[in-house]
């Protein structure tokens, strides 16, 4: 089985953007219309997957996506509580809904209700939901609620413990995914994700006490690890310096990187740089790079054609498609053969 890790409800309705525009214009101007939560038929949402997510997955051969809400519109950094709270549950149900139509294509993970400036109390009340009435495997998690200007405590910091702590008793991981920039000094998915998903690992070097008080804990940082395959000897030499001891016995039974790297070198870097079982395929399609590379007249985002090109033995194919998701993900494979049913 190909199991990609990494998906988002990128073509949702449009009406979920209204809804969720009329909310925010609500909560500014009290005395704007009340937001209106649009209901889609079976056949609409339909009609959004054919052409696009499951298209794709049938023609590159993927079995199975963990599909979330879409990241870029998890904004954090607007809305109050109640809003955010409303806006993740709506987009939950979403998925939930998608995952009941394709139970064999689908898994879902949540987005959790972030508030710039707020406790962590909803964000653990909606994954309880998530997880124990709708089936979901994990969490999008953002690091930056503040959406750009990185004001939130850093990772290891106490007011994550919280969310860290129920992760581990509902046994599930959480992918550390940032949303939309409101700061312009970072471009969402060129700057914004890949500086994030480096930062979250610095922070993690700079504090590994969070894996001994949570060594179940599980992260996916995405997007390849950002730039930190790449500067792996720099990772490890701060490591080194700082009196930690080697990255690999530090984090690496904790944190894990998806192959959301758009170009068959990344791809082979990654695998050079970063132990096998620390790696979980990913494609974030259809996501943040949505074109076909002039060069090899392929999608850019069709990993899986860069890790067939490596001509990987079917060991580590298999470990690298199929059961490292099993190992980072604990719930999942019980929930695809309940969804099989």
């Amino acid at each position: 089985m190909i199991i990609d890790c990494h998906g988002h409800y990128t073509t949702v309705p449009e009406g979920m953007a209204t809804f969720r525009q009329a909310q925010l214009a609500k909560t500014k101007d009290p005395t704007q219309p009340a937001p209106i939560l649009p209901h889609f038929s079976d056949d609409q949402l339909r009609e959004t997957l054919e052409k696009a997510q499951l298209k794709l997955l049938r023609e590159r051969g993927i079995d199975v996506t963990i599909f979330s809400p879409r990241a870029s519109t998890m904004a954090p950094h607007v809305g109050s509580v109640e809003d955010n709270v409303a806006w993740a549950r709506a987009s939950n149900d979403l998925i939930h809904r998608v995952c009941g139509l394709y139970p064999k294509n689908f898994i879902g993970v949540c987005h959790v209700p972030q508030t710039h400036g707020s406790d962590l109390k909803a964000a653990i009340a909606e994954l309880e939901r998530c997880v124990n009435e709708l089936g979901f495997v994990g969490a999008n998690l953002n690091p930056d609620p503040s959406g750009g200007h990185f004001d939130a405590p850093p990772l290891y910091d106490k007011y994550w413990y919280p969310f860290y702590e129920k992760m581990v008793e509902l046994k599930v991981p959480a992918m550390v995914h940032v949303s939309g920039s409101c700061n312009p000094v970072f471009h969402a998915t060129g700057a914004y994700y890949i500086s994030a998903d480096t930062t979250a690992f610095m922070q993690f070097i700079q504090s590994a006490q969070v894996f001994k008080d949570f060594p179940e804990l599980k992260l996916i940082i995405p997007h390849g690890g950002g730039a930190v395959p790449y500067h792996w000897g720099r990772y490890r030499g701060i490591a080194l310096d700082m009196k930690l001891g080697e990255l690999n016995d530090l984090l690496m039974n904790n944190i894990y990187f998806d192959t959301c790297v758009y170009h068959l070198p990344g791809i082979e870097l990654l695998l050079d740089v970063i132990p096998l079982k620390n790696i979980l395929f990913g494609s974030e399609m259809v996501g943040a790079v949505r074109g076909i590379d002039p060069d090899t007249n392929h999608y850019f985002d069709d990993t899986k054609k860069y890790i067939d090109a490596l001509k990987l033995d079917a060991n580590t194919q298999t470990q690298l498609f199929e059961t490292n998701a099993y190992n980072v993900y604990p719930r999942l494979k019980a929930q695809l053969a309940a969804q099989a049913k």
